[in-house]
Parts: structure tokens; sequence; C-alpha cells
């Protein structure tokens, strides 16, 4: 595309006058136009912070000698979505990013500053910037304050599990009012370490966030520094040309990857690492990714994986302790947005870092990564299973399954108390088509702990678990019983076995058996229209990374 602003060219007139309208001026138009990507909103607490946030931003673009345009785009909760509104959460992560690469190349932006903080908007924002390859950096709200009673501190993810608690009696109806009005103690993102926090650490790891930017709190003054040094920034890397593509890489992929696996991070990241690898024209495939994650330990894990919020997090050294700890893994030659390259960043690197919070490399927490990718006749094209938020008694179970075909179905059979401990919840229908939207079970999985069946009973689906569920819960299941995979063919009683050693997950039914109940498949009837229909007709695999707008075929295709 031209360069938009042009004051000797007479067809930019238009376009001048436009935005003169608006309150640029000439001289403005001549310098690089910086597009302020914002996803502030007054119901989501993650992004509640951004309005503030990128007034910061723009201070630094105009001290830098730039022009901020700020526009905004959708940044849907999903803890709030839990229900029958998540079904529009995953496909908003391809909305968000089409939304974005649309308004950018209508209007011909130089250069990008992306505010994100969630679950889907990370990715979104991500995909896009992948595809516009434009210079790009990202900056996150930061962290919600954990809510202190005596001397433990709790966040969102313990209110999760509180909805199981109460229902078994552990806790009675005064503490769960209290926790339900308290345990969301500010704006920010939740202190916990699911997919919000899991790819805001992310964005550091790969070089294209501020070090320090995805754990501090999001009320620090650092923060607003922060801010206006990714404005100056983001003008230098425009005037000198660096494409997100010189930044974002296989390299900074696979050492994004590492940090996740090291820090017990989010199924769900899994899921996006895929579509956006897909964007990046990438060849990573599922196994591959499972062979970088086990290439590095769990050196720490956090709530609701172990005691610890992310504020421990940062005030252990934070995504840089990490890095510098997991150094002989990672390709130290990737270059950093905010200057110089990691293994230059790593090697000034002085900050104490508290071992008790992010282990040493040889006293891991656990071998091998934090994730376990399963295959067997139940998942031909694999599962994602978070084995380092699994009790050990529980790599290996076997029991008779227990079959639903809905999140609804199974949430009213756990509030009914006839959970048998040894049995497997299948959960189905609930992928990428089927659900539609590949919903997150993340209350499900959370009562089955606040339940205590945590360690006696599992749970598989091919929808998919929040990044803060623990216990033996399998996602990911692929291909979904929607379109005919194994799943489908799954009745009550039979034994399913769970390995996560031995990355297997099968069902012990006869093929001559499988064959007769091929003929009997009855798909749930789930009438749709609007967005949904179009997600359905349109949306690939989750062992692809449920790519929609941004599936392989499209692009190359394109």
């Amino acid at each position: 595309m031209w360069r938009r602003g042009n004051n000797e060219d007479k067809t930019e007139a238009y376009y001048i006058g436009l935005m003169n309208s608006v309150g640029y001026r000439k001289k403005d138009l001549a310098k690089p136009i910086i597009g302020v990507v914002n996803s502030w909103n007054d119901v989501n607490p993650g992004h509640k912070p951004l309005a503030e946030l990128a007034t910061y931003v723009k201070e630094g673009i105009w001290a830098a000698g730039g022009t901020p345009a700020e526009f905004i785009v959708p940044a849907p909760c999903d803890g709030m979505a839990q229900g029958s509104g998540m079904h529009y959460i995953l496909p908003q992560r391809d909305l968000i990013a089409a939304s974005i690469e649309a308004m950018v190349e209508a209007h011909g932006f130089d250069g990008l500053v992306f505010l994100c903080s969630c679950d889907k908007i990370i990715p979104g924002m991500l995909i896009a910037a992948a595809r516009l390859d434009l210079p790009s950096i990202f900056l996150t709200a930061g962290a919600m304050l954990p809510h202190r009673e005596g001397e433990r501190e709790f966040v969102t993810s313990d209110l999760k599990e509180a909805i199981g608690k109460r229902n078994s009696g552990e806790i009675d109806e005064e503490t769960f009012e209290r926790w339900r009005y308290n345990l969301c103690a500010s704006a920010g993102t939740c202190s916990m370490y699911g997919t919000a926090n899991t790819m805001g650490a992310f964005l550091e790891a790969i070089g294209v966030a501020p070090f320090g930017s995805s754990t501090m709190l999001f009320c620090e003054a650092a923060k607003v520094r922060q801010a206006r040094d990714v404005g100056e920034r983001i003008v230098q890397l425009t005037k000198d040309k660096y494409k997100f593509s010189y930044f974002l890489n296989d390299a900074s992929l696979a050492n994004g990857i590492r940090h996740i696996s090291a820090t017990g991070g989010s199924t769900n990241a899994v899921l996006h690492t895929m579509a956006l690898a897909i964007a990046m024209g990438s060849s990573l495939t599922l196994s591959q990714l499972d062979e970088i994650q086990a290439s590095v330990p769990v050196i720490a894990k956090f709530k609701p994986s172990s005691e610890m919020n992310i504020s421990d997090f940062h005030r252990a050294g934070g995504v840089p302790a990490v890095l510098y700890t997991i150094r002989d893994f990672l390709d130290l030659s990737v270059p950093l947005v905010m200057g110089g390259s990691l293994g230059e960043y790593l090697t000034n690197f002085k900050e104490p870092i508290n071992r008790n919070v992010i282990h040493s490399i040889e006293e891991p927490l656990h071998k091998n990564g934090c994730f376990a990718i399963l295959t067997g006749n139940l998942a031909p094209k694999g599962a994602v299973v978070k084995k380092s938020g699994v009790d050990p008694k529980m790599y290996y179970h076997e029991g008779p399954a227990v079959v639903f075909n809905s999140e609804e179905e199974v949430r009213d059979y756990l509030l009914s108390k006839k959970v048998k401990p040894g049995s497997v919840l299948v959960i189905r229908y609930e992928g990428p088509k089927g659900g539609p939207g590949m919903r997150e079970l993340s209350i499900p999985a959370a009562m089955l702990v606040g339940m205590g069946l945590h360690k006696s009973v599992a749970m598989i689906t091919d929808g998919r678990f929040s990044g803060a569920t623990r216990g033996p819960c399998v996602g990911h299941i692929a291909p979904e019983a929607w379109v005919g995979g194994p799943l489908a063919l799954v009745e009550d009683g039979d034994i399913i076995v769970i390995d996560l050693e031995k990355k297997l997950l099968e069902f012990r039914v006869s093929q001559e058996e499988l064959e007769l109940r091929k003929k009997n498949i009855r798909i749930p009837e789930r009438k749709l229209k609007g967005i949904l229909a179009a997600y359905r007709a349109g949306v690939g695999g989750a062992e692809q990374g449920a790519p929609w707008l941004y599936r392989k075929e499209f692009l190359e295709n394109s």
C-alpha cells in the first residue's frame, strides 16, 4: 500500500481532509502513523486499565516524533462467558484478528502497538500482527490484586473451586458469599496462571513485549513508564522498518513454547500456538510442539497448580528469571523489540531469583515439560492434558465411562452428587464444530477439584479446559465427535485408559463392536444461525489450533 497522508499527492486530498476533521494536522500526517490497537472496555477486568494506559503510549509516540491513531477491538471475558456465552469466545479470536487486519489495511498505518491482556485477545492480536507483518509491539495491562484473608491470598481460580466446595459442604454459605464478592479484588488480569497470563508471559518470552509487563500489578507506576517507553520504541522500529517477522519466527516461537512449558502454562496455549503458526506460515505440527515443550523441565507452578499467584511470580524475578534459568535450552540470538538480543539481555541479568518460587534446572518440579500430547484409539489426531496439574497418582487411570453430550449435562450431574470414584466423565459434542466454539469446561473441572474428586475421577472432552484447570482433565480430543471422531462411539461403562507417561488415550472396545456402533451414531440437533453457523462451517480441527478465518488452506489459496 502507498504511504497514506502524502501532502504532495493530490489524490490523497480526501484522506487528508478526513484526518483533518478528527484533529490531525498537516505536519502530523508527515510523521509515522502508529495504530494503537486497544481492546479496552468496561466489562472485562483485564482490559479496563487499557483506556488510561493508551494515553501514556500515545504520549510516548508523540514524544518520539510519531502520530498515534487509536482504534478499539472487542475483548470478551472468558470467565463471564462461562456456559452458553462460551460458544462465542473462541470464534472471537479469529474475528479480532480479522477486524484488526481489515482496519489496518484500510487505513494504512505504518506501525502498531497492541494493547491486550486476556485469553483470546492476545492470540487474536498475535495472529493479526503475524499476518500484517508491520513494526509492532505488545503491551498488557498488568495483574489483578490478590485478595488476602489472614496469611492466605485468594485469586479467581479459588472462586471457581469454591462452587464445588460449597456444593460438598466444605465451606458455608457465609464464606461462599464473602468470596463471591471479594476474590476478584481489582481490575487487571486474574492473578493466576491461566491462559491470560500464560499468553502475556509468552509475549515477553518471544521478545515482542517489555519484560515484566505481564506480571506486574496493573496499578504500578512502572506500568506508566513502560507504556511511554513502548510508545517511543515503536516509532524507532517503524522508522527503521523492522517487520514483525524479524522478531517472531520459528526460533522465538520455540523459545515461547519452552517458557510456557517450564512454568506449567495453559493448555489453551497449545491451541493458540498452533493457530499462530499457521498465520506465520510456519510448518509447526502438534507432535513437534510436544517435542519442544518436553525438552525443558517444569521449574515453576502457580495458581491453581500451587499456592503462589502472579504477584509471587513477579517478585521472584518474573519471565526474565525463568528465561535465565532455562537459557541453555533457548535460542539466544533472537532479537527483542525493546532492543538487543535475548542473549545480551540475559548476560546482563543480575536480578535475584527466588528459588523457592522459580526452581533451578537441577531441582525441577517435573521433568520433560508440563503437557502431555496423547494419542490412541480415542484421539487419533491428538489430545492435550496439563500433566503438571495432575496428581501423580492419576498419571495412569483406568475406569468406566459416564457419557454426557453437553457441558450442561455434566454440570447437572456434578451438582447431584452422584459421581462415583474411579469413573471417567466423557463430555462430547463440545469441539470446535460440535459446540460450536469448543467451550471451556472450566467450571465442571473446578467443581471436580472443589468436591475432592480430582484424585479419583478423570474428565475427557473434545472441548477445552481453562488455562487455570488442574486435575486429570484431558481436552482437545481430535477428531471431535461431531465429525465422527471415536468419542462419538463411547458408551456408559466402556473402560477408558489414560496413561500420561506413555501418552495414550484409549477405550477398550472391540473393532466389531465399534463397527456396529458407527451405524447408530445420533448427533444432537443444534440449530444455528448467524456467526455460529458460519463458524461451524469453516472452523478447522483442534489439532491445528481450531483455525477459522486463518485456516491454512484459506491462506494458501489467497
